[in-house]
């Protein structure tokens, strides 16, 4: 999370404690309170020697110390929780309003910071663990990064409605990659990218997700209310399983190349996963 300017010290806690589940800043309060309150709780020391009078002090410090520390932390903890239970209620009532609107007027409506807030939890949903950093500065442009499996990937959000996605993004994003040991990167746009974007980002690990791309992912993570919560499935083909990552396929449909407008099954974890098996 990108520090904000003129943000102090406590808020930078708040911010922190905000970036986990709200159980865990719930769990930090009461750990905290209890830590605090018995170092607080402890009777004054006193010097039983002149050589020991700088010991005192600072046990008698560190207890004056606690007794402000008991109150003030759990409070930043449970504020955290508080905003990281808001943040969370915020992420699934935008991600619930787009997948049930028309994709492309959802996500061009929407101010780029809910975009962000969208991409972050669409890959949230998809088994990633999602820091936000603000994007710009020294970062060069980055807005998430990911985490899975011990591997690092940086993700750029870009949220034109009249422009295509050129080359020079992807180059930005794979020279950041370069610089910060990143297994892969992906560029997220509610429009289109440029071909000539397309041919450089192939074979660099760097994965395009376009507006329809995007859609697709939003619709197959989003829990059904018909059935319970539980993630609908696309009916398929007894013992169809990705050839690459042994997860289930779903039905899609290819938007270019030579086998434009064909179906064919696809890696339900995509865009981690590109695994696809033909239909005949």
């Amino acid at each position: 999370m990108a520090r904000k300017r003129n943000q102090s010290p406590l808020e930078d806690l708040v911010d922190f404690v905000a970036l986990f589940p709200w159980w865990v800043g719930l769990v930090l309060a009461v750990v905290s309170y209890f830590w605090f309150h018995h170092i607080a709780s402890a009777p004054l020391v006193v010097a039983a020697q002149p050589g020991q009078l700088g010991v005192t002090m600072t046990k008698n410090m560190y207890k004056s110390l606690a007794f402000g520390g008991q109150y003030l932390v759990p409070f930043i903890c449970l504020l955290g929780a508080l905003l990281s239970a808001l943040g969370r209620w915020k992420r699934k009532r935008l991600f619930s309003d787009v997948s049930q609107r028309n994709s492309a007027g959802a996500l061009n409506e929407m101010s780029w910071q809910e975009f962000e807030i969208l991409v972050g939890e669409a890959f949230r949903r998809t088994g990633y663990v999602v820091a936000e950093t603000g994007g710009g500065g020294a970062d060069g442009g980055v807005d998430l990064v990911l985490r899975k499996d011990g591997e690092k990937f940086l993700v750029q959000c870009k949220q034109w409605k009249a422009f295509k996605v050129g080359v020079s993004t992807i180059r930005e994003l794979y020279g950041v990659m370069a610089a910060q040991g990143a297994t892969g990167g992906f560029i997220v746009t509610s429009g289109v990218f440029t071909q000539e974007a397309k041919s450089f980002a192939d074979g660099r690990n760097i994965d395009l997700i376009d507006g329809e791309d995007l859609s697709q992912i939003i619709r197959e993570v989003q829990p059904s209310i018909s059935s319970g919560g539980a993630t609908p499935r696309v009916s398929q083909p007894a013992g169809t399983i990705c050839p690459k990552c042994g997860g289930s396929m779903v039905k899609r449909t290819a938007k270019q190349g030579v086998n434009a407008g064909k179906t064919f099954w696809g890696c339900s974890n995509y865009p981690q996963c590109r695994g696809i098996v033909s239909i005949d």
